[in-house]
């Protein structure tokens, strides 16, 4: 049940990270909203992915730059993160379109606010 809650706030901010930056598209085979829900569901189940099995070992990787920065690095990691799922989706027609370095941190920075502010909210079943 966690991993449902958790794939359904991904969707959300990407769907809100979408809505608010201009280079950000989230594309379907067509324009209903049944098909615009399940392209959602299957980025954020990609975005949930990548962010399971490659985002540990880049933090791993980055933790000199992300000590020297005083934690500034997460923003580049997370906008990372989120360009990788871009690529990944980008593999089909449809999925995430993310245009440019700075377009995906700003991305990810919505990202990583909603994602916060909803798990706040949501209660962890414990």
């Amino acid at each position: 049940m966690q991993l449902l809650i958790r794939l359904i706030i991904n969707a959300v901010a990407i769907w809100l990270a979408a809505v608010w930056v201009d280079k950000i598209d989230i594309i379907t085979p067509d324009e209903g909203n049944g098909a615009k829900i399940v392209v959602l569901l299957a980025v954020a189940a990609v975005f949930t992915a990548v962010n399971a099995l490659v985002k540990p070992i880049v933090k791993l990787l980055s933790l000199p730059l992300v000590i020297v920065t005083l934690g500034l690095f997460l923003l580049v990691v997370n906008a990372l993160m989120l360009w990788l799922t871009a690529e990944l989706t980008a593999l089909t027609d449809y999925g995430l379109r993310v245009e440019g370095f700075w377009t995906a941190v700003l991305g990810g920075v919505i990202v990583s606010i909603v994602n916060w502010v909803l798990g706040v909210l949501v209660p962890d079943g414990d």
